[in-house]
């Protein structure tokens, strides 16, 4: 939200306050706290009549800094409010020092330093005393509106050349600055500013992350308003942020999702194929069981199979009851399927159309939200007469829970979360929660419902969403996926670049609908779709009118689906250890390739190519004559497809076909490699090849999991001379695991058995 006009003059109707100097000062062992007084004060007279504002620093965690800037503190606390510090992570001290008329407060290798004398300002300093970013003067304020409104506001510098990212899953710009961005929840598909993934933090090139705890609307002008500034605002008494350390993006994202949550690991088997009936198509189990053996007798191996919103009656949405015309034996047809190996992904949302049963029945028992007069909260939008599910009442939940265990009674595994973005304000909550705050936040709650009863029913290690919703701290409940997009290069470009946006908002998965989702894809958009879906976390094909199995798209298509179908259960040794990565430290599968390369000014801004992990540079093809350009970093690297050296820092055009793109490993990386191209969740030990790429020198550590994601085998790659030694650790059972080295040069040098 913007308030002034210009450089000097306020818009009309606003009257601003900014702290100008500090009047008091109390400082603790780990704390201190300024009042600020937001005039001069020339004489005691200057006291009167005028407001002060509180200025709290913190530290909740080692390497994060918080700021509370408030008006008025007795403002009725009504929540919700983010969960912080999740896993109980005690944090280490953090100390205070004066220094002459400065006070710091230090934070692991992060300082905030507040000068008692001259105008009005704060520091934060890296562990060299280099000063990251800061509030400069008129930097914290609040403010009313011409409606009234009060606001608190906060500005942090930007630097010459510093670049923002982040703030959700964001399919504007990859950069952020110079952009207006309101968090708050939208379905407003991907070819607009609206986002289903709201997050209020940001991270900057410069090596420090921004995340401003309100789960309402805040308002970020990033470089917009004032183009030195990222400004946040929120409609409210007070104003928290926390200032997070690096100093490389991954440190960032690290304590960042240490502060909001880490994800789940997702079960192994969900990193397969997942095919699904599409949503307005006509489907019943013969549909389904034809595209099930369509799969199969075209070689393309299948994991999941998903029943979109047309597994229940029309008009009747959500009363998680088969269509008993279309699936007269849901039961059978579940089980016939799970007997050819595969999960059962079942669509479902938070609301109750007036036709289902369950609308008298949550009506009675207080379960649907209701406006101020006591009335429930209905509309005509998707299904008529839907209300929505009050997941702030504890018997609410458990309601829910009911109808959707009777679901994994009869086989299904997992739940796709859809909507949860439309959450009205002119309502009351069970809990009493603000309904503005709960705008947001009611994402969390209604995909932690749905997460916490798959942990229950079938065990922590099984549970995975496909959701679409998400605020702060849904990273914890994945996996996510990308919306509604158009069957087009530019909608699948816009898909990857509001990935790359979330993986920087603290998210470690990530898919997308593979061909897009409105409309039917041309055959050339659908095949190179294909081979990016594939290399992304996760990979579904969905569609809205049409279906998407690749015999739809020509016998082209079959190939290249398979061909990456098969070429991703290879790699699941190698990417199950990225899982198994992300979820112990917060740091994403797909990676911007500023996560990996931050010293390199070419990496910053690059948002049609992402590392797949450390290793893995994935450039998908976004035309259909295969032409695409793309960066190379610094050093050697090798085309996983065709054994091609390149060697960067290098922008590179090439062409491709339907059946390529380009995907690189880096020079020194060890990949292992499963023998076991069939699914995604196998004895990856058993025939593993562990892929030795260039002459690196030293030790290099490769450890490779099982598909609990406990560590399985360690093994320590040596270069002696032209080979390679190899020694393995960590498993009593016997295996089989080969050595397949590139050499200096790019050439075999044949295979070695590892004992």
């Amino acid at each position: 939200m913007k308030f002034t006009d210009g450089f000097w003059l306020m818009r009309e109707g606003v009257r601003a306050s900014y702290a100008t100097e500090i009047r008091d000062l109390r400082v603790d062992a780990d704390r201190f706290t300024a009042y600020a007084a937001v005039k001069r004060v020339a004489a005691r007279g200057d006291t009167l009549n005028t407001p002060l504002i509180t200025v709290e620093c913190f530290s909740p965690a080692e390497g994060v800094i918080g700021v509370r800037t408030t008006h008025h503190a007795g403002k009725a606390r009504r929540g919700p409010d983010f969960t912080l510090l999740p896993d109980d992570t005690t944090a280490p001290a953090a100390r205070t020092r004066r220094d002459g008329t400065a006070t710091e407060l230090t934070s692991g290798p992060l300082t905030l330093r507040m000068d008692g004398d001259g105008p009005w300002g704060i520091s934060f300093l890296d562990a060299e005393g280099r000063r990251l970013t800061g509030v400069d003067p008129k930097g914290t304020a609040f403010a009313t509106a011409p409606d009234g409104t009060h606001h608190m506001i906060s500005q942090l510098g930007l630097d010459v050349g510093e670049n923002v990212y982040g703030l959700g899953e964001r399919f504007t710009p990859f950069v952020k600055n110079g952009q207006t961005v309101d968090i708050w929840q939208a379905d407003g598909g991907t070819s607009s500013e609206l986002a289903y993934k709201n997050i209020p933090f940001y991270l900057s090139s410069r090596g420090y992350g921004v995340f401003v705890n309100h789960p309402g609307k805040v308002s970020f002008e990033v470089g917009s308003e004032s183009v030195g500034q990222v400004q946040f605002s929120v409609e409210d008494q007070s104003l928290e942020y926390y200032v997070v350390a690096g100093p490389t993006p991954k440190d960032v994202l690290s304590r960042y999702t240490a502060l909001t949550g880490r994800p789940a690991l997702p079960p192994a088997w969900s990193f397969g194929l997942w095919l699904t009936t599409s949503f307005c198509t006509s489907y019943d189990e013969e549909t389904v069981t034809s595209f099930v053996d369509g799969m199969a007798e075209r070689g393309i191996p299948l994991s999941v199979f998903h029943f979109d919103c047309f597994w229940m009656r029309e008009y009747q949405w959500s009363d998680f009851l088969w269509d008993p015309e279309v699936f007269p034996d849901p039961e059978g047809m579940l089980a016939r399927l799970k007997e050819r190996g595969l999960r059962i992904s079942m669509w479902i949302n938070p609301y109750i159309a007036q036709k289902s049963a369950l609308f008298a029945e949550g009506a009675e028992h207080g379960y649907l939200v209701r406006r101020p007069n006591g009335d429930i909260w209905q509309w005509d939008l998707w299904q008529p007469g839907m209300a929505l599910v009050d997941f702030t009442n504890p018997a609410a939940r458990a309601w829910y829970d009911d109808k959707l265990r009777l679901l994994l009674d009869q086989g299904v595994d997992c739940f796709k979360t859809d909507f949860g973005e439309r959450i009205p304000t002119d309502v009351v909550w069970h809990d009493g929660s603000d309904p503005e705050r709960m705008h947001n936040y009611y994402a969390q709650i209604y995909n932690r419902t749905v997460f916490e009863l798959l942990e229950k029913e079938r065990g922590a290690g099984e549970a995975v969403l496909f959701a679409r919703s998400a605020t702060a701290g849904g990273q914890q409940y994945p996996v996510h996926w990308g919306g509604d997009c158009f069957a087009s290069f530019t909608a699948m470009a816009e898909s990857l670049r509001g990935g790359l946006s979330l993986s920087l908002s603290g998210f470690g998965f990530w898919s997308h609908d593979i061909g897009g989702f409105e409309g039917t894809p041309d055959p050339a958009v659908f095949k190179r779709w294909l081979a990016f879906g594939l290399l992304s976390s996760h990979s579904r094909l969905h569609g809205n009118v049409s279906y998407r199995v690749p015999w739809e798209f020509g016998e082209e298509a079959v190939d290249v689906a398979r061909k990456f179908t098969l070429l991703k259960h290879r790699l699941m040794p190698y990417l199950y250890g990225v899982a198994t990565e992300a979820h112990r430290t917060g740091i994403p599968m797909m990676r911007p390739m500023l996560a990996e390369f931050p010293g390199d000014p070419a990496s910053r801004t690059l948002d049609r190519q992402y590392m797949l992990g450390p290793d893995l540079l994935v450039a998908p093809v976004f035309t259909e004559d295969g032409e695409v350009e793309y960066y190379v970093p610094e050093g050697t690297w090798t085309s996983l497809l065709t054994g091609e050296r390149v060697t960067g820092p290098a922008w590179r055009h090439e062409t491709h076909g339907f059946d390529s793109l380009p995907l690189l490993v880096r020079d020194g990386a060890v990949l292992p490699w499963g023998e076991d191209d069939q699914r995604p969740d196998g004895d990856w030990l058993d025939g593993l090849t562990l892929r030795v790429f260039g002459a690196h020198a030293g030790e290099r550590i490769v450890t490779v999991p099982d598909v609990t994601g406990a560590v399985a085998a360690t093994f320590r790659i040596t270069r002696e001379g032209s080979g390679v030694r190899v020694t393995a650790e960590g498993s009593a059972r016997p295996y089989r695991v080969s050595v397949e080295d590139t050499g200096a040069a790019g050439e075999g040098a044949g295979t070695v058995t590892v004992a």
